[in-house]
């Protein structure tokens, strides 16, 4: 991760790790198979470990990204009003039991899996519109909300790091003991109106996020 080690690199071999680091033949291995499974080092029969190749995937912090061959896709998992969590009631300043929209997904680049994401939108805007129809949506939520006379000026992100559920290993497929990035992002239209809340949760291992700030805002 220091960059010590270059991609394609070799590692040193296992002895050589054992005397070093003063530890278990087991102790190496299974540290070596944390770094496998984690996805920092692949194996090859015969020849040793080598650091993969390439650096950690950056992803746009945008709230939307264009699908495109070996790029980003989309899989819609499920449509449908729901009472929203705390959290996402407490942004929209809703009072209780309250409904919203919500779409959830997954993210993926080149097929990959990279994140899963619960968006809400309020019902008085998103109702009878293509972000309550189980279909994907050209051009993405954006797009709706802004001929829906709702169009995205800035969101704000809140980024915390903890240990996945179950389902988000599942769903991103990751080994055992990685952390994920959870952002929970409002999205403003005019008048400072909160018209859209993502839950966003990425894994911790492979992917790094990308801000760009315009200067004077």
């Amino acid at each position: 991760m220091s960059g010590a080690l270059k991609p394609g690199e070799r590692l040193p071999s296992t002895p050589h790790l054992v005397a070093r680091f003063e530890a278990a033949n087991a102790t190496i291995q299974r540290a070596l198979q944390s770094l496998k499974d984690e996805g920092f080092v692949r194996g090859h029969a015969g020849k040793g470990v080598f650091v993969r190749e390439g650096r950690q995937f950056v992803v746009e912090a945008t709230t939307y990204k264009s699908p495109g061959p070996r790029g980003y896709s989309y899989e819609l998992l499920d449509v449908g009003e729901v009472e929203p969590p705390n959290d996402v009631a407490a942004a929209f300043a809703m009072s209780p039991g309250g409904g919203v929209i919500m779409r959830h997904r997954l993210l993926l680049h080149d097929g990959e899996p990279v994140e899963l994401s619960w968006s809400y939108y309020p019902v008085d805007i998103a109702a009878g519109s293509p972000l309550a129809s189980r279909k994907k949506i050209r051009g993405g939520a954006p797009q709706v909300l802004a001929d829906l006379g709702f169009p995205e000026r800035y969101f704000d992100d809140r980024i915390s790091v903890r240990q996945p559920t179950v389902n988000e290993v599942e769903g991103l497929d990751l080994p055992a003991d990685v952390p994920v990035f959870r952002q929970f992002r409002v999205v403003y239209s005019d008048f400072q109106r909160p018209v859209e809340i993502s839950i966003l949760i990425k894994g911790g291992h492979l992917y790094e996020l990308s801000y760009h700030q315009v200067a004077g805002q």
